[in-house]
């Protein structure tokens, strides 16, 4: 079937669209930082700390349930999956180095980013969606209050912060759920267990992955604040911008994956 030209121009849109949507999120992390670093200086008022601790429970605590039930089924299936294929060749003690260093690489940052994403990311901009359509952003602004400091910057600071340390926490529950695998499929005792995953995982494994997560944590408070903050057209709106940020939340954190694994491993 032919396209259209209608199609082509389309495409062409959202091929122009991308560069500026990325630019439209560097000006709010560069005003976002501003208000966190340097404008508190002069007034400390700027930093909201009680919204800030709330988010980070919200993000955190009220996070980890789910999180950890993924992650360790994650490990479990990838320790499955790593025997199936390595006891063929009666290597089957690799399994324990394999997981670990996939899970604190890879599987655990990336996989918390995206349950992020999707359960605080889409709040955030269902939140500040509904702001805008009740027109209370605009109250913001009639009395002299900036959105950035006051609705931007405690989420991003709360999601940079706390997705690292959901991220360990992931991972390891993730390496438990290899171990418990290793131990009654494989029959590996826990000291060889330990033993084999310390032998293959290496710090730079782990920092890395501590390192994509906080710019996963920076990608998603950034999308969801930014769609929120774009809302239009009512509660269709919301809705609307509210799948848009998951979307855009997990194709960004990819995009941001793939260019710290070429900076680290190449």
């Amino acid at each position: 079937m032919a396209s259209m030209p209608g199609d082509s121009v389309s495409m062409t849109d959202k091929a122009l669209q991308a560069p500026a949507y990325v630019a439209r999120l560097w000006f709010l992390l560069v005003e976002s930082l501003f208000y966190i670093f340097v404008a508190p200086w002069k007034n400390p008022k700027y930093i909201r700390r009680a919204a800030t601790v709330k988010m980070m429970v919200e993000a955190g605590v009220r996070s980890l349930p789910i999180l950890l039930l993924i992650n360790f089924l994650i490990g479990v299936i990838l320790a499955m999956q790593s025997a199936y294929q390595l006891q063929k060749f009666g290597v089957g003690d690799l399994v324990a180095g394999i997981v670990a260093v996939t899970i604190c690489r890879e599987i655990g940052p990336l996989i918390s980013a995206i349950i992020i994403s999707a359960r605080v990311g889409a709040a955030i901009t269902a939140e500040l969606g509904t702001m805008v359509v009740g027109e209370e952003i605009m109250a913001l602004q009639t009395m002299a209050l900036r959105p950035i400091p006051f609705l931007v910057a405690p989420r991003l600071i709360a999601l940079s912060l706390m997705l690292p340390c959901l991220t360990v926490m992931a991972d390891m529950i993730g390496m438990y759920g290899g171990y418990l695998i290793g131990s009654f499929d494989l029959g590996m005792s826990m000291p060889q267990y330990i033993n084999n995953t310390t032998m293959t995982l290496t710090l730079l494994d782990f920092y890395t992955g501590l390192i994509k997560s906080f710019g996963f944590g920076m990608v998603i408070s950034l999308v969801s604040c930014h769609e929120g903050l774009s809302v239009e057209g009512g509660a269709e709106g919301v809705g609307v911008a509210t799948t848009r940020s998951v979307v855009n939340s997990i194709l960004l954190i990819i995009i941001t994956d793939l260019i710290f694994t070429i900076i680290f491993y190449l």
